[in-house]
This record gives C-alpha cells, structure tokens and sequence, in this order.
C-alpha cells in the first residue's frame, strides 16, 4: 500500500504543477465555465473524468511494472523513481526542462485521442464533460507522463493508482481556480516561493531513494535473497 511519504509527494506534484496546469489545460477548464445550470455540473464532470483517467492509466502502468519479480528490475525502477522525482523538481523549478522531451512523444498519442474528444464539444451536459475528462488523461503534458512513469516504479496497481488519484486531486486546487474564476487563488498557486519549496523536497526526496536504493543493492549484492528485501520508502531529505 501506498505509505504518507508517496502519498504526499504524489499530492504536491500535482499542486506545484499548477503554473503548468493553467497553461496547458486552463483554456478547456475556463471554457468550462459556461454560464446556467448545467455548468456546474459539467464542470465537476470534467475534473472527475481527468482525476479517473490519471488513476485507470496509473494502476495499469503498475500493475505491469510488478508484473515481473525480478531483484535487478526493482532495484532499476526505484533508481528510476529517485531520478524522476529530481527531474521533476527541477521541472517544476524551472531550473531543467527536459521533461518537455515527454511532450513531445506524447503529442503523438494524443492526436487519434484529440480527435475522439472532438465529438463531445461543445459540452452541453455532464456525460460529454465527463467523456472529455476521462480523455484528457493522455494530453501530452510532461508533468503527467513523469508522474505516471514514477507511479509505475511503484510496482503495484493499487499504490500506483492512488499515487495517480493524489496527483489528480493535487491540480483541483489550478483547475477549479481557473474553472470557476478564483483570480486570487490562481496567483497563489503561482507563487515563485511555493513552487521552489516543493521543488526542493522532491530533489531531495529523489537524492534520498537514490542513496538507500543504493545502499539495499549493495546489500543484496553481498547475499541477502530477494524476498527478504524491504520495499524501499521514499522520505524527503
């Protein structure tokens, strides 16, 4: 199961993506926000459909990753897990950027999918917001796609997907700012000082599983049998 170091990390990515999130997704979110009574309910629609998708795509993406129980498979996907969260702090940083290379694979996933979402606009009721979230999930955003590849590291469906759902639930906070026209929320989840405090405890959080993924490869190098190796924690530094 997922423990409070994973969840919270999961969560604060998604939070301090929120700059990202209202230039990649604000257009869709603010068009959302269509006026009478049934905006509300598409709005909702929509968000819950995207959070989904994040978890569906999660929990499948962990499921095979622990599909195969070898010691030097996990012991690689955890040193994946610790170089993506540094990756990501410094994305979110904006101190590197290649995590944008994410993008750049993705928008080709997402044309056949852009495509399909088409036949729901405009949204005049919530099973076409919903519809429309539940593609979004596959927008070619780097934040997304490192996030799903880190949930993965995982290696279980169950903890990946909720990693995914805290990630989701994390960018509410952006979307329903610019969703519902909280100006003033929007600029505090701009703020310069949040963005590099979360992004500080996510490199830290990386160079930590770095050295104690390290530290159990060298151990189960000198003979410690796999299944008496202790799933591998993440803490902040």
């Amino acid at each position: 199961m997922i423990d409070a170091t994973q969840a919270s990390a999961a969560f604060l990515l998604g939070l301090s993506g929120a700059g990202h999130c209202l230039g990649m997704c604000g257009g869709i979110a603010a068009a959302l926000n269509l006026g009478g009574v049934r905006a509300p309910a598409i709005t909702l629609a929509y968000h819950a459909g995207r959070i989904a998708s994040y978890t569906v795509l999660g929990a499948l993406l962990g499921f095979a990753a622990g599909s195969l129980d070898i010691t030097a498979w996990t012991i690689g996907l955890r040193y994946v897990a610790g170089l993506l969260l540094i990756g990501m702090g410094l994305y979110i940083a904006n101190w590197w950027r290649g995590m944008a290379l994410l993008e750049r694979v993705g928008a080709k996933l997402w044309q056949p999918v852009q495509r399909l979402s088409s036949h729901w606009l405009p949204l005049k009721h919530w099973p076409q917001g919903l519809a429309l979230g539940l593609c979004w999930g596959m927008m070619p955003c780097g934040l997304i796609y490192s996030s799903l590849a880190w949930a993965a590291t995982a290696q279980n469906a169950t903890t990946s997907a909720l990693m995914m759902l805290l990630f989701g639930l994390g960018t509410l906070p952006a979307m329903l700012s610019t969703s519902l026209g909280a100006a003033r929320l929007q600029a505090a989840l701009r703020q310069r000082g949040l963005k590099l405090a979360i992004a500080l405890l996510l490199i830290g959080s990386g160079l930590w599983t770095l050295y104690i993924t390290a530290a159990h490869a060298g151990h189960a190098g000198h003979g410690n049998h796999p299944e008496h190796t202790h799933p591998t924690h993440i803490h902040p530094s």
